[in-house]
């Protein structure tokens, strides 16, 4: 089964990273799926737009996981990066790398996301 990943391609950080997965994964023949947040079927993962904007999500093995986690999937398909699954996945590090993505990153990011949506509605 094909992994997929979704991600919020109006956020320019999050864009940027995962065109370059992508690019990687084509280069290297590795198969997964990208799929845009605005362009999904959300049921496919099971969550909102709003959630989905939030954080990232990965189906993999019919499962749908989110945050660090799915990084940590995303990673271990790709050999430049298996690495940082392995040094995510030590307990101490997975703790405050999950701490820093859930409390710090993902919420500047999603905050990012709504002043850009709060901006478009303005200039409409």
């Amino acid at each position: 089964m094909t992994t997929r990943v979704l991600f919020n391609e109006d956020c320019p950080i999050c864009n940027a990273e995962i065109c370059h997965y992508r690019k990687y994964a084509e280069t290297n023949g590795i198969e997964l799926h990208f799929d845009e947040l605005g362009e999904t079927d959300l049921s496919l993962y099971g969550v909102s737009k709003d959630q989905g904007a939030k954080r990232l999500h990965v189906i993999s093995d019919g499962k749908v996981i989110h945050g660090l986690p799915a990084f940590q999937k995303l990673w271990t398909q790709m050999p430049r990066y298996k690495f940082l699954a392995i040094v995510t996945s030590f307990p101490i590090i997975r703790e405050i790398s999950g701490l820093i993505y859930d409390k710090i990153l993902a919420p500047i990011l999603y905050k990012s996301h709504l002043k850009r949506i709060e901006k478009r509605s303005e200039r409409t």
